[in-house]
């Protein structure tokens, strides 16, 4: 039998680390609080004091900074930047034990929990749990802490559970629950009511007026963005998606749809879209209205028009709407003779003979006999039709143009821009004054060192984006002064009587309702090439569009074009990838400086 030699184990050993002995080991404290009420922020600081005191009295340890994280939950680590700090102090060697009061002060979910505790145990690093009196280095200390986490992330799961039971209650009883305010209100979270913003609730009102004149998301983001509007957080890019969210928006007829939205779980803490799994609470008049119940109405027919076509570009029985707006006659075109919109083309594209035609949809997607009497009437014939329509408007008839006139007045003494620059250099003096204060608490020993730099680092990146916000708004402002000088120049021309010489996109949109293209003349004759101009305020004018008919880029000798271009089996069927800049040509005032008014 062979003689086995039993070598006992040197306990000092255990006090050294990669050869090099530890006298005293590297101790620190983490600490959290999940809200900031003042009650959990009293413990916070409570909770700092006591394990400064605590390392500090041991002659064992060396005090190695207290980690701590202010109102922020313990489910994701990933949102908590002390807790990172910490870990990768100790991976780094700087740190040889963590003391935490508990087990869901150091993290709710049980993965976390394991994952982080396994990867410091791996460097011989201990944590120390003090009301569960556990130290991850001890043999029986990771089935503990398996069996307490599991408890731990159980109790928020409870936690979420009744939260979101009260929650339900409240909104059942009609109160305000999860919001913070939107573009044209202010929330006041005292009484938790809302205010309309008189400043704001203009860009709300301008974004349901143009949608409603037909315009889209683009169109009007770009309009805004022209203009110098800032959305509710203080982005100046409008994106389609954010225009269209306001249309959505229930809240500006005065109602109120609670549960929009729903927690999958409260580790992932996943918000999804509320299609159904969970109740929703609609209330109606809960507050002031922006906009009219009528005009809101009007909005979501026509956004639910084109969300229904949105998908369905082949299908016959349907009014393709996916580039709405994208040109000056999109969406008011319409047909003599069906009554359907007409869409544009372009023929004979790529080649020097290519032309701008607009064509009766019903003709193009169900064919020739279904309305056999339209005729395809180019771009340019319309546009230029229109500006001798509007030349009779100004000479005969007035109510047109006052209106047109009270809208460029209306926009000539707004000053949203100069608004938004003093209210931001108020903020950058305000941060300033903080700032100041700040300083004067450092010098007087009222806060620590750390508490500083935080703050004042805090301070001073808030003010360097409210100066570059400062910066942008001021050539904002310069752009602007510039746009209402030509402007006041285009509404003397108004004044004075004098017609447009070319076609301006703004000036058509603003006071057209829509054009009819094609119908019979007084002896009940068709007639293909009629242009029946439609104003807002009813006044009607009919040309002969043969008249504006451009020449033929083929034309021989004396040969010209009388007549309307008939459709053919080969015509090209694709849409011009032409911006709707193409449409508008420079006249006294550009479209473009127009558009960045409206």
């Amino acid at each position: 039998m062979k003689e086995v030699e039993v070598i006992k184990a040197n306990s000092s050993t255990s006090k050294s680390k990669r050869g090099k002995q530890i006298e005293r080991i590297r101790v620190s404290a983490y600490c959290r609080v999940s809200t900031d009420s003042e009650d959990q922020l009293s413990s916070y600081i409570s909770q700092k004091t006591y394990y400064t005191d605590l390392i500090q009295k041991n002659s064992d340890w060396i005090f190695a900074g207290i980690y701590a994280d202010e109102a922020i939950t313990g489910t994701q680590v990933t949102k908590r930047e002390d807790f990172q700090r910490m870990i990768n102090d100790c991976m780094n060697g700087e740190i040889d034990m963590v003391i935490t009061k508990s087990i869901s002060r150091f993290a709710r979910n049980t993965l976390d929990t394991l994952k982080y505790v396994r990867m410091l145990k791996e460097k011989d690093i201990a944590v120390y749990f003090e009301d569960e009196k556990i130290n991850t280095l001890t043999m029986d200390g990771e089935l503990l802490l398996v069996v307490l986490s599991s408890v731990a992330q159980q109790e928020v799961e409870n936690i979420s559970a009744n939260v979101k039971k009260g929650l339900k209650m409240k909104m059942k009883r009609g109160e305000l629950v999860g919001f913070q305010g939107c573009l044209g209100y202010d929330y006041h979270p005292e009484d938790k009511s809302i205010t309309i913003n008189e400043e704001e609730a203009e860009i709300v009102r301008y974004i349901f007026k143009r949608y409603v004149e037909g315009a889209g998301g683009s169109v009007i983001g770009q309009e805004l963005e022209n203009l110098g509007y800032k959305t509710k957080y203080g982005n100046s890019t409008w994106v389609p998606t954010t225009v269209l969210g306001i249309i959505k928006n229930e809240k500006y007829k005065g109602d109120l749809l609670l549960g929009k939205t729903f927690t999958v779980d409260p580790i992932s803490k996943r918000r999804l879209e509320n299609m159904g799994e969970e109740d929703q609470f609609y209330i109606r008049n809960h507050h002031e209205p922006i906009i009219s119940e009528e005009i809101f109405e009007k909005a979501h027919e026509i956004l639910n028009r084109r969300n229904k076509n949105r998908g369905k570009i082949g299908d016959g029985n349907t009014k393709r709407e996916k580039f709405s707006r994208k040109y000056a006659f999109s969406c008011l075109l319409e047909c003599g003779f069906c009554k359907g919109t007409l869409t544009r083309r372009k023929w004979h594209s790529g080649s020097q003979y290519d032309k701008v035609i607009w064509q009766c949809v019903t003709s193009t997607k169900k064919g020739k006999k279904h309305c056999p009497e339209s005729k395809g009437i180019p771009e340019q014939a319309i546009e230029d039709a229109f500006v001798e329509s509007y030349r009779i408007l100004c000479d005969s008839n007035k109510d047109v143009l006052d209106e047109f006139l009270r809208t460029m007045n209306e926009t000539l003494s707004s000053s949203s821009v100069n608004k938004q620059l003093s209210k931001v250099e108020k903020e950058i003096e305000a941060l300033e004054k903080k700032k100041s204060k700040l300083v004067d608490m450092r010098l007087e020993d009222v806060i620590d060192s750390e508490t500083y730099e935080y703050k004042f680092s805090s301070l001073t990146s808030k003010q360097d984006e409210l100066l570059n916000e400062r910066e942008k708004l001021q050539t904002t402002a310069m752009n602007e002064k510039d746009i209402k000088r030509r402007l006041q120049e285009f509404k003397r021309t108004l004044e004075q009587n004098e017609v447009l010489h070319e076609f301006d996109r703004y000036v058509f949109e603003s006071i057209v309702e829509k054009v009819i293209v094609g119908g019979y003349d007084e002896d009940g004759n068709i007639d293909p090439a009629q242009l029946v101009f439609v104003y807002k305020t009813g006044f009607k004018n009919s040309l002969d569009g043969n008249r504006f008919k451009p020449m033929r880029k083929n034309a021989r000798g004396n040969r010209k074009t009388n007549e309307l271009c008939s459709q053919t089996n080969n015509e090209v069927q694709s849409l011009s990838s032409h911006s709707s800049s193409d449409t508008c040509r420079d006249s006294n005032i550009t479209t473009t400086t127009l558009n960045r008014i409206t």
